[in-house]
């Protein structure tokens, strides 16, 4: 059922029925992903009890962020709400190991998402039975594609999905010559990489050079949200060719786990996130916020709790909470 919210009403409704607020510590972890060491930190609730394992949750952000981002803050919100969160660096970003850096692959990604659940299973305070995945903006993509291949992840739950397929990116990118103008960029990086060893890299984002992937975007450019110390300001642009040509709609006909969108039609391609919803066969469920921006979900009050309230509610019904028996 479709479900449209105000946020304002979202937010009280969410106020009223959220229950209190645990105490969480956080754990520097690392694990393996592909020969590679991947650093992670897992949020857990100060009400931990070794004889009751509880669900546990992956939580991934948007594309070229590290841990320390997004991720983090939803990580806390779910670790308030009693689950066990864990947020990491993928393999080439952050502090996590890998020769080429800054370099956005989907492929890479997803990979590194499954060896991240089965590090989780691996904890004495998770159920491996009851790991789900939350994905943000352009990781959605790659949770949807990880759980639809891989049935040790039981229930996903996104918060402004970056949702795209080649009609979608057509649409996003300036129709065939604008993408087929961002691939002979991405063919040019990646031709020099080959050639020198040496990576092309571009600001990632930026307010005034207009070559930085994200021009002139919030969050990325304010040392109060996202221009953080842990998050490196370069993309390498040979990573167009691989981004245009990923396909996380494929997923939604493969997706069994149960399912729940956060999103609102002023966040980014929202048609995106409606042909995804369409193909779905699984248990559904979907909220939309009004006049929230993309930038907002990630660190905003006001919307970071009505989808917190939202993602952890859906994971309760779906994994059960702390020390219930596994559904």
């Amino acid at each position: 059922m479709l479900k449209t919210l105000t946020l304002a009403v979202a937010t009280t409704a969410a106020l009223a029925a959220s229950n209190a607020v645990a105490a969480r510590r956080v754990e520097r972890v690392t694990f393996s992903s592909h020969g590679e060491q991947l650093v992670g930190d897992i949020y857990l609730p100060e009400d931990l009890d070794a004889a009751k394992p509880r669900p546990a949750l992956v939580v991934t952000g948007a594309w070229m962020t590290v841990k320390e981002q997004m991720p983090a803050r939803y990580a806390r919100e779910m670790a308030d709400r009693g689950f066990i969160a864990l947020t990491f660096d993928f393999r080439g970003w952050g502090e996590s190991g890998g020769m080429r850096r800054q370099y956005e692959d989907p492929s890479a990604k997803i990979a590194d998402i499954e060896a991240a659940v089965a590090y989780l299973a691996t904890r004495p305070e998770t159920d491996k039975d009851r790991i789900g995945g939350l994905g943000i903006c352009a990781s959605s993509g790659y949770m949807v594609t990880a759980a639809a291949g891989n049935a040790a992840i039981k229930s996903v739950a996104l918060v402004a999905p970056w949702l795209q397929d080649a009609e979608v990116v057509e649409q996003t990118y300036g129709g065939k010559e604008g993408v087929a103008r961002l691939e002979a960029t991405s063919d040019a990086a990646e031709a020099e990489y080959r050639r020198t060893g040496r990576q092309a890299l571009l600001p990632a984002a930026s307010l005034s050079d207009e070559r930085a992937v994200m021009f002139k975007m919030p969050y990325y450019t304010e040392p109060d949200r996202g221009m953080i110390p842990a998050w490196r300001n370069e993309a390498d642009p040979a990573f167009w060719r691989g981004w245009l040509r990923f396909d996380a709609i494929q997923a939604a006909p493969r997706l069994r786990q149960p399912f729940l969108m956060v999103h609102s039609e002023a966040a980014a391609i929202p048609s995106g996130a409606h042909k995804f919803y369409a193909g779905l066969t699984s248990s559904r469920q979907e909220l939309w916020l009004d006049n929230v921006t993309q930038f907002d979900f990630y660190d905003r009050a006001a919307p970071v709790k009505a989808a917190s309230d939202a993602v952890a509610a859906h994971f309760r019904a779906t994994l059960g909470g702390a020390g219930e028996a596994g559904q």
